[in-house]
């Protein structure tokens, strides 16, 4: 056994104890399909959301991790449940009026209110393969109407047809009085209006392969469960995948275990093993409500990438899936940190500590160098005292501070600097609020100011940061971090900011002389200094 391999079994990185728990399963035999199948799932009746990239993020990092472990070849199916009919309008697109006249429709018959493709299935499933392709994970994409109306499925309906009663004994003990009464887990699709239509099976045919229930209007239709004709409510529609596919692995959110034990038991009784499952906490909008795609609450994909590079998302995916994660605009400059942190990190960690870094599993045991020579938080405060409205602005001050630093020898810092100007601008310039200093916060940056005016050793950070402590220790601060929340209160406009030292060394120490002097002029607060 390699070192590698060795390593990762005993490794403590949530992604390789998952990877020893789906390898459990295949201990004696390997798998008769050939592959380890891993599966995610996604419904397209909204717009897709972070916790979907979230989910393919997770099983790819335990998908490689299974590499790691085993030789036995994987696979990874991301499954679209495009066949479903449109329950209820999304709130966060277009055309709410058109797409009301095509409640219960196929999603892949349901009009794309955005106009660009044949139908609102589409238009979410191409939003969803971009930005996967973006990410460039490995993955094999699969529509719920096409395995239906293809056949890939024939096999696995007629033996749901043929175990009615037993699927029927497993879901009705769940539902209440009135929707017990009329449950099956076909939905007819009607051949008069498209309609996927919720109602009871009133006759089974096992020898033809159909189904007899009633239309809206009473006419009595028989329709094979075969070749798209139906579709299985969600629940068996699940279950029966994962029988059909033969899926080893998949992840859902904690709201949805209810729902996949009902599924394994269905797999189950369709005579075959359901796959390992794993389930993660919830992301929560910045009032601590769920994220929802129909809602279009919390952060999407976009937004993120719109302040940061790809690699932050994966980083923040990483971290304690277990955990419930608040996931705003806020979170994403100290995601952009500490994946940097872990980068400069790696190559000094010996075997298993780099097997317990995100980076190895992000970037598939091979991370790259990190050539961020200024930290995220630094740029943005950077950003905000020089107004910075495009990244050249930052660097001026970045190439003093680091000479040997470049846009094309840094590409992820020239990258981080453009993303620091945009977040400032969109996010932290509308709501900061600067305040006026109290007399003891006045009389220590009065001193700090004149003791930087006086300064002669050059731009060191660590000095510098000795200097404002000595300042904030002269003047009585305690605890001192209350010196640095003032300073940044009254300087930044924010809470909360970089090391001092090092802010003064990249901004430069006359620029923050002159910092200072506004700020007690009473020009950043917009008002007279106090007495």
């Amino acid at each position: 056994m390699s070192d590698l391999r060795e390593a990762a079994m005993r490794s403590k990185a949530w992604p390789f104890v998952e990877a020893r728990r789906l390898l459990k399963r295949y201990e004696k035999t390997p798998p008769e399909k050939g592959h380890v199948l891993f599966q995610t799932g996604y419904g397209p009746s909204g717009l897709p959301h972070i916790g979907t990239f979230g989910e393919v993020a997770r099983t790819t990092m335990v998908r490689r991790a299974f590499e790691v472990l085993s030789d036995i070849p994987t696979r990874l199916i991301c499954f679209s449940d495009d066949m479903d009919g449109l329950r209820k309008v999304p709130g966060n697109v277009p055309d709410q009026e058109g797409l009301a006249q095509d409640l219960n429709l196929p999603l892949t018959r349901v009009r794309d209110p955005f106009g660009c493709h044949e139908s609102f299935g589409a238009h979410n499933n191409a939003r969803l393969k971009a930005f996967l392709d973006g990410f460039g994970f490995d993955y094999e994409f699969a529509s719920s109407t096409e395995y239906y109306t293809s056949g890939r499925f024939d096999e696995m309906l007629l033996r749901v047809l043929e175990r009615f009663d037993r699927i029927m004994e497993i879901m009705l003990p769940t539902l209440g009085e009135e929707r017990r009464a009329t449950y099956s887990p076909f939905l007819p699709v009607s051949p008069k209006s498209g309609h996927v239509l919720q109602v009871p099976t009133l006759e089974r045919n096992l020898a033809k392969g159909t189904i007899v229930y009633e239309e809206p209007d009473g006419e009595r239709v028989e329709v094979p469960v075969t070749g798209g004709h139906v579709k299985l409510q969600w629940k068996p529609d699940w279950g029966m995948r994962w029988a059909a596919l033969g899926v080893d692995y998949e992840m859902f959110g904690k709201d949805l275990i209810p729902s996949a034990e009902l599924s394994g038991r269905i797999c189950r009784a369709l005579g075959e093993r359901a796959p390992e499952l794993f389930n993660y906490e919830l992301f929560l909008d910045e009032n601590g409500q769920k994220i929802s795609k129909s809602k279009g609450n919390g952060l999407s994909m976009e937004e993120w990438l719109r302040y940061a590079a790809p690699e932050s998302l994966q980083y923040f995916m990483y971290l304690k899936p277990k955990t419930a994660k608040r996931l705003h605009f806020d979170v994403i400059p100290k995601a952009v940190d500490e994946y940097h942190q872990q980068l400069r990190a790696f190559p000094g960690q010996d075997l298993d500590k780099r097997l317990a870094n995100p980076v190895f599993h992000i970037h598939g045991g091979n991370p790259p160098e990190s050539r961020m020579v200024v930290s995220f938080a630094m740029l943005l405060n950077l950003a905000a005292v020089s107004a910075a409205e495009d990244k050249a602005r930052l660097w001026g001050f970045i190439r003093r501070y680091a000479p040997e630093a470049s846009p094309e020898a840094n590409p992820d810092l020239d990258a981080a600097a453009g993303f620091a100007v945009r977040y400032y601008n969109d996010i932290i310039k509308p709501t900061r609020v600067f305040r006026q200093p109290d007399a003891r916060e006045r009389a220590a940056m009065e001193d700090l100011r004149n003791r930087l005016v006086a300064w002669e050793g050059g731009p060191d950070a660590e000095e510098l940061q000795s200097m404002v402590f000595a300042v904030g220790k002269a003047h009585g601060f305690e605890p001192l971090r209350d010196w640095f929340k003032a300073l940044y209160e009254v300087l930044l406009g924010a809470s909360q900011g970089p090391r001092f030292g090092g802010f003064i060394a990249l901004y430069g120490v006359g620029e923050t002389v002159a910092l200072i002097d506004r700020a007690l002029a009473g020009e950043l607060a917009g008002q007279a200094p106090l007495s």
